[in-house]
């Protein structure tokens, strides 16, 4: 029994491929890792992967063997301005 993130990635590895055959034996071997592992460790290491575009079986396979899926994922911030406020900065008023 596989999760939606596990499903989602065998599809990411599937749709990479020109040819999906091709990536038969890496979503197999993804799912077979459930069995080493159990499902709830390869559920949050594809969730893990697809956080970060890791996929592959090796990746997948790389965060279960080193426990990153048992860290939480770093939560998304918001990006910074370019230009962060310094009095040394003219802004749109000096140009008019």
């Amino acid at each position: 029994m596989t999760g939606p993130s596990t499903a989602k990635l065998v599809e990411a590895v599937l749709a990479a491929r020109r040819h999906p055959e091709q990536g038969f034996r890496s979503c197999l071997g993804i799912v077979r890792l459930g069995d080493r592992y159990g499902p709830e460790r390869l559920e949050a290491a594809c969730k893990r992967a697809l956080a970060i575009r890791a996929h592959s079986y090796r990746s997948v396979e790389s965060i279960l063997r080193t426990g990153l899926d048992k860290t939480p994922l770093p939560a998304a911030t918001a990006p910074t301005s370019a230009h962060p406020d310094h009095d040394n900065l003219r802004g749109p008023g000096y140009y008019q």
